[in-house]
């Protein structure tokens, strides 16, 4: 019994001690380090970003975003709070590219540390540049708002420390659209990647002696400023969530309302004002925001007069809708309509639907008098006809199946298409038929000065009437160029507002412009702004701006409408007080000598000179000027790094990613689908996913994800035939007499 019970023990002790071997660790070779700080993959949250690192994933700087609107009659005055939070162990220096209204004047920019509220100052654009840089190499949190674009700006905000917030505040005036009987704001949310064609280098061999070297003209030389990081929606959640409020004070009692991308709720305080949110809260910036509103009364205030007194001067605005007047028994000119459409990358997904449609709407608006042709382009061009020809049945059916063809690919070289729609193949201009040329695109392009140069360089008798497309076209590239071709500009964002929003354009190239307008003030000195007044189509108001040296007396606008005249009068005494009229006077004054400045109607210098001192008087962002904010007192420690954490931002609603940035391996399963907007119709997201192509690309990164489990299992297996031996052994040794 006693020899029993040894080698029962000694059996026991060996198969524990390889049973141990086999499940736990040895401290020295175990491979599982893992530092609290760091997160997994399956940790991120909606609006966060991780960052990999050597030893895991870090959660990236965080942005969310609040707006607070205010319309009062004609003006808007926003409100955007920037929330930059850091969860890193690190210092960081967060830069955030986005977009606001390219005819916003952005004035006021403030830094919230903490209770600590430190407001910016205008400086001239390369001074706020070296007073922020030398703050961030100090160790003080500083904020710099730079303009890129008139729609594109860069907040930077320096040395927010592990875990900290900063909020940064800015503040922008604006005008109220209108169009006809219908009021209109629009928020721009997110900057579509932009196709910046590449640098043309013109260069000689070099030869010693030779003199001979290469020229580098890069049409895009800010690329890398307009270009932020675009997340992938099939491998990452939104981020940047948005919360807006619209508090509208329209002056005149309220109609319908309506939200065309987003779901709202409304507060009514009384009748002429409106409290607007967002049913979701905070929502992704993956869209712009687009609020219309309408009187209760049939018809709009056709006229509207605000004055402001600002540092000894008056500022005044005026809105004059001019009636809508149908022809006589005289017959319409028959028109020349030069149709483009953009079937770039950029426009796969709904877009291409959207524009596909709106160019089918308008080939069967089309009267047997007219002529046309249809013009697509992505970084090739094609034109259906070799010149106009008759709209007739059978041509127009041809550029429907043309249109209906048609697939998103490839890059967006825009220019060679405008040039070849400006093209007008009759010498001297065909007099019998209006030239106009419709042009159907989501402006995502970083060359935008080379279109414009190329529309004030050839567009003749043509005028220009541009259709942005999509969740977030480029608004400035379609304002510019409509301006520029004497034309207009309309957008089309979801599918649903093709027809209103294209039978509005034809109203506008069917009927007479209103022409040869001038304005004349009795008894004031005015610097008015369009100092050119351009010509007006139906619906649309004459906006004007002017300084006065008094208010006094009244204004004159007269004008032509097609074979009438027009006149009215406008008593200045009766102008309601307005807010941040100076403000947007200067604002038009600044893109004015912007115009001139690409029309050669003044020398560059000249222009740069009226643009910065219009900033520097009026405190406004411009290409010149920018808002640098520093906290005095250093925060980041001596010898502490600073990090730079360049946020993304999302890809705009309805585009296609594997179309703009490349194709990519199809996931196992399908990311939460977020719908493009609310009323999208699911028509469109079901044609959509019929047309998107399987893809494939390069292999997404994973986490490290090795463990020491193959060492264990071979040292268990060691203790366990060691073991095994003892047992042996000690049972002979036993068994010897």
């Amino acid at each position: 019994m006693r020899v029993i019970l040894f080698f029962a023990f000694e059996g026991a002790a060996a198969l524990l001690i390889g049973f141990a071997a086999l499940f736990l660790s040895l401290p020295a070779w175990s491979a599982e380090r893992t530092q609290t700080a760091f997160l997994k993959p399956g940790d991120a949250r909606s609006g966060s970003l991780l960052l990999k690192t050597e030893d895991g994933y870090a959660d990236a700087s965080r942005l969310g975003i609040d707006v607070d609107i205010t319309v009062s009659g004609p003006t808007v005055r926003a409100r955007v709070t920037q929330v930059f939070r850091n969860p890193t162990q690190d210092w960081v220096e967060a830069v955030y590219v986005y977009p606001l209204p390219s005819g916003g004047a952005v004035d006021t920019l403030k830094m919230v540390v903490g209770d600590r509220v430190i407001v910016g100052d205008i400086k001239e654009r390369q001074q706020a540049r070296i007073i922020y840089e030398q703050a961030a190499r100090n160790g003080q949190k500083a904020a710099l708002t730079e303009q890129q674009r008139p729609n594109i700006f860069t907040n930077s905000v320096a040395n927010i420390g592990p875990g900290e917030t900063v909020l940064v505040q800015i503040e922008y005036q604006e005008q109220v659209a209108q169009s006809g009987n219908e009021f209109s704001l629009r928020l721009p949310m997110v900057i579509g990647p932009r196709y910046n064609p590449a640098p043309v280098v013109q260069s000689v061999d070099f030869r010693p002696g030779g003199g001979w070297g290469a020229n580098k003209s890069d049409p895009v030389p800010d690329r890398d400023r307009i270009s932020p990081h675009v997340l992938d929606p099939a491998t990452n959640a939104p981020v940047n969530p948005t919360s807006i409020t619209v508090r509208l004070q329209a002056g005149f009692p309220l109609g319908e309302i309506k939200s065309h991308h987003h779901t709202i709720k409304t507060e009514s305080p009384d009748g002429s004002t409106r409290i607007i949110k967002l049913v979701e809260g905070a929502v992704p910036a993956d869209r712009d925001f687009e609020l219309t509103w309408k009187p209760a009364a049939e018809k709009a205030p056709s006229v509207g007069l605000f004055r402001e007194h600002v540092g000894g001067n008056d500022y005044l605005l005026a809105f004059v809708t001019p009636p809508s007047v149908e022809q006589n028994d005289k017959k319409p000119l028959p028109r020349e309509v030069i149709f483009v459409i953009d079937n770039s990358g950029s426009m796969g997904g709904v877009s291409i639907i959207q524009a596909k449609a709106s160019l089918t709407y308008a080939l069967g608006r089309l009267q047997p008098t007219d002529r046309f042709n249809v013009i697509r382009f992505d970084h090739t061009m094609e034109m259906l006809f070799p010149a106009s020809v008759p709209a007739d049945r059978e041509r127009v059916g041809q550029a429907t199946s043309f249109v209906g063809a048609l697939q998103a690919n490839g890059g967006t070289e825009m220019v060679p298409a405008m040039r070849a729609a400006l093209s007008d193949t009759t010498p001297g201009g065909d007099t019998n038929y209006v030239r106009q040329v419709v042009f159907l695109t989501d402006g995502a392009i970083g060359n935008e000065q080379q279109l414009f140069e190329t529309i004030n360089a050839l567009r003749g008798r043509s005028r220009i009437f541009m259709v942005g497309i999509g969740s977030a076209p480029n608004t400035h590239l379609m304002t510019r160029a409509a301006e520029l071709g004497r034309g207009a500009f309309t957008h089309i964002g979801s599918v649903e507002q093709v027809e209103e929003r294209m039978r509005g354009l034809f109203s506008k190239l069917e009927n007479p412009a209103v022409t040869n307008l001038t304005a004349k003030f009795s008894d004031a000195t005015a610097d008015i702004t369009p100092s050119a007044i351009p010509d007006l189509y139906r619906d649309e108001p004459l906006i004007l701006a002017a300084r006065l040296d008094k208010l006094a007396g009244s204004v004159e606008i007269k004008g032509r409408i097609g074979d009438r005249p027009w006149v009215v009068t406008l008593p200045l005494a009766n102008a309601a007080e307005g807010k941040g009229l100076s403000k947007l006077w200067a604002r038009r004054k600044i893109a004015d000598a912007e115009v001139a400045r690409t029309t050669r109607q003044e020398s560059p210098e000249d222009a740069d000179k009226t643009i910065l001192a219009l900033a520097l008087d009026h405190q406004l962002v411009t290409r010149l000027t920018s808002l640098v904010a520093v906290d005095k007192t250093p925060s980041r420690p001596e010898g502490e790094p600073l990090k730079v954490s360049e946020l993304p931002i999302n890809l705009p609603a309805g585009w296609d990613f594997a179309k703009v940035f490349g194709e990519r391996p199809l996931l196992p399963v399908a990311p939460t689908e977020r719908r493009a907007e609310a009323g999208e119709a699911r028509a469109q997201v079901a044609a959509l996913k019929r047309a998107a192509p399987a893809v494939t690309a390069a292999p997404v990164q994973l986490p490290k994800t090795a463990t020491d489990a193959e060492l264990k299992m071979i040292l268990g297996v060691i203790f366990l035939i060691f073991s095994l031996v003892l047992f042996a052994f000690n049972r002979r040794q036993a068994l010897i007499p």
